[in-house]
C-alpha cells in the first residue's frame, strides 16, 4: 500500500528529505541495538492488505507490520568516481541519474564486452571509506563491502568484520579487470597496471554512492564494478530501493488497533488473512516492537483464521498466544526452510535463522500443539535440487515433526532477479546457461522444470507420509486442500513418469 493520503499533523523533522513525503510518519528512532538501522514509526488508515488476482494465490488478504529489511547488502564507490558513460563521456558517480545510459558489461563467450546500459536507480549512503590504490597510479575510495571484478572473479574490497563468514576480497596477488577502450564492443581485461598496490581502511566514514543497471554492473574508475539492485517493495512505497531499504524499516506502530477496528466491521466477511506472504513479520524488528501479539489476539478475537509464514525463531515468544487463539480460530503456522548447507546458507541467507535454528523452531510449534507446515521455498535449481539434497532436507523436516510439506521452485521477479544473478555469476557463472532456459519467459521456472522437481520431490513426501498436508496420502491432488489456509492449490499437478535428470533433457 502506498502512503498517499495518510498525513497527520505530527512529523519527525529530524527524518530523511523522502521520508518525510511519507504522510503518517510519527518519528524516527535509531537504538543501540539495531546499529545502523533507522526505524520509522508510521500510522496506517488500513491493516488489511488486499491480495491483487494477478498474484494467484489462494488468499485474499494480508497484513505486513513491517517494510524494508536489514539483511540486505550495500556496495557503494566516493561520489568522485569517474563513471563512464555510453557516449564516451565520464561522470562523477554523484551526478549520475536514473535514465542515464552508462557502459556495463556482459559475457559473450569466453570473455566479457562493454554494452549500453541504462541506470535504473541511484542513491547516496555513508559507510566506512577504504582506500585502493592500483600499480598504475588509480586511487579509488571505496566502502569495505564494495566488489569489484577480478582476473579471479568479484572479490569485496575488505573482508567481512568480526563473526561474519569469511568472503572473497582484495590483495595485492589481485588485478581487476578494466577497459582499454571505451567503446561498446570492446573487451574488459585485467593489466599491470590495474594490480592492487594496497587496500587501506582510513577510519573515516564518507558520503557514498551507488546505482542499479541493466547489467548488473557498471565502469567506474575504468575498472568493472559491482552494483546493489533496487528491492522492489521499498520503491513502491517511493523510498530509495538501496541504502534505505537496508537502513529505514517503516514500522506501522499502529496496525494492531487499526486492524482490529477492520476486522469489527459488519462487512469484514472473515476470509483467511495470511502473514509472512510478503516481509517477514517475525524479522528482527519484532523483538522491540511486539506489534504480531496485538495482530493475533485482533484476528482471534473478531473469529477471521489467519496462517503465519516465517524464518524468524521469534515466533516461539507467541507460541503460547498461538496456541489459545487456535482454541477459536484455525490457525496455520508455516516455516520457511529451503536448504541444510550451512555454508550456502550464509552465501544466500545471511543473516537469517541457521537451517538448524528452523528444525528447532519447528519442534517447537509442534511440542506447543500447533500444526505446522515447512515451505521448501526456493528451491534452487542447480544448488539444492538434487536427488541427495531433497532427500536429505524432508528427512530432516519430516523427524523434525512437520505435518505438511510444500514446495516452491525459485522465482526470479524484478530487483530480485538482478541481485540473485548477479551473486550466481560471482559464485556459480557455470549455472548460468541453465537459469538463462528456466528463466526464459520471466519471473517463473519453465513448466517442463516445475513438473519435472514435482515429480522428483512427490517420493520422498510419500517415503514419509508427507505431502502437500496431513491428509492420507491417497486423497486426490486436485482435491487437496493447501495446509496453511484451507484453499484448494491450484490444478491437479501429476508428476511425469521417469523425469530426465538436468543436463538429459532439451530444457536444461
Amino acid at each position: 500500500m502506498r502512503w498517499d493520503g495518510q498525513e497527520l499533523a505530527v512529523a519527525d523533522g529530524g527524518a530523511l528529505p523522502g521520508l518525510q513525503r511519507i504522510a503518517g510518519l510519527v518519528r524516527s528512532v535509531r537504538t543501540p541495538e539495531f546499529d545502523g538501522i533507522t526505524f520509522h514509526e508510521v500510522t496506517s488508515k488500513s491493516a488489511l492488505n488486499k491480495v491483487p488476482a494477478a498474484a494467484h494465490v489462494p488468499f485474499r488478504w494480508t497484513v505486513n507490520p513491517y517494510r524494508g529489511c536489514s539483511h540486505a547488502c550495500t556496495y557503494c564507490l566516493s561520489g568522485y568516481a569517474p563513471v563512464s558513460m555510453a557516449d564516451g563521456s565520464t561522470v562523477p558517480l554523484a551526478r549520475v541519474r536514473p535514465g542515464d545510459h552508462v557502459l556495463g558489461t556482459r559475457r559473450e563467450g569466453q570473455s566479457r564486452r562493454l554494452v549500453r546500459t541504462q541506470v535504473l536507480d541511484h542513491w547516496r549512503t555513508s559507510k566506512p571509506a577504504f582506500r585502493v590504490e592500483l600499480d598504475g597510479g588509480t586511487s579509488i575510495v571505496a566502502s569495505g563491502d564494495h566488489r569489484f571484478l577480478t582476473a579471479d572473479g568479484w572479490k569485496h574490497v575488505a573482508p567481512g568484520g568480526d563473526g561474519e563468514p569469511e568472503r572473497p576480497h582484495l590483495t595485492t596477488r589481485d588485478r581487476l579487470m578494466g577497459l582499454r577502450r571505451s567503446v561498446v564492443g570492446a573487451a574488459v581485461r585485467p593489466g599491470d597496471a590495474l594490480a592492487v598496490s594496497y587496500v587501506r581502511a582510513m577510519d573515516v566514514e564518507l558520503p557514498m554512492f551507488d546505482l542499479t543497471t541493466g547489467t548488473g554492473d557498471f565502469i567506474a574508475h575504468g575498472v568493472v564494478s559491482h552494483n546493489c539492485f533496487a528491492r522492489n517493495t521499498h520503491t513502491y512505497l517511493d523510498l530509495d530501493a538501496g541504502a534505505d531499504f537496508d537502513r529505514q524499516v517503516i514500522v506501522k506502530v499502529n496496525v494492531a488497533d487499526v486492524l482490529r477496528c477492520e476486522v469489527a466491521r459488519r462487512t469484514w466477511a472473515r476470509e483467511h488473512v495470511a502473514m509472512g506472504t510478503n516481509t517477514d513479520p517475525y524479522q528482527r524488528a519484532e523483538g522491540r516492537y511486539r506489534l504480531m501479539p496485538g495482530v493475533i489476539e485482533a484476528l482471534a478475537g473478531s473469529g477471521t483464521p489467519f496462517s503465519i509464514l516465517t524464518k524468524g525463531t521469534l515466533l516461539r515468544r507467541d507460541l503460547p498466544l498461538l496456541r489459545r487463539a487456535a482454541e477459536d480460530v484455525p490457525v496455520g503456522i508455516g516455516v520457511s526452510l529451503a536448504l541444510l548447507d550451512e555454508t550456502l546458507h550464509r552465501s544466500v541467507e545471511p543473516g537469517t535463522p541457521t537451517p538448524k535454528a528452523r528444525l528447532d523452531l519447528i519442534r517447537a510449534v509442534r511440542a506447543a500443539g500447533l500444526p505446522c507446515t515447512v515451505l521448501l521455498a526456493p528451491i534452487l535449481p542447480g544448488l539444492t535440487d538434487s536427488e541427495e539434497q531433497l532427500s536429505a532436507l524432508v528427512a530432516a523436516v519430516a523427524e523434525a515433526g512437520a505435518t505438511g510439506i510444500s514446495h516452491i521452485p525459485l522465482h526470479l521477479r524484478p530487483g530480485a532477479r538482478e541481485w540473485y544473478l548477479g551473486w550466481l555469476e560471482a559464485t556459480r557463472p557455470d549455472l548460468l546457461p541453465l537459469y538463462r532456459r528456466l528463466y526464459h519467459g520471466g519471473s517463473y521456472s519453465d513448466q517442463r522444470y516445475r513438473d519435472w522437481l514435482r515429480a522428483r520431490v512427490e517420493p520422498h513426501l510419500r517415503k514419509h507420509r508427507l505431502r502437500d498436508d496431513d491428509e492420507p496420502s491417497d486423497r486426490p491432488l486436485d482435491d487437496r486442500r493447501h495446509p496453511l489456509h484451507g484453499k484448494r492449490w491450484g490444478p491437479r499437478l501429476t508428476p511425469e513418469p521417469a523425469p530426465a535428470e538436468p543436463g538429459q533433457d532439451a530444457l536444461f
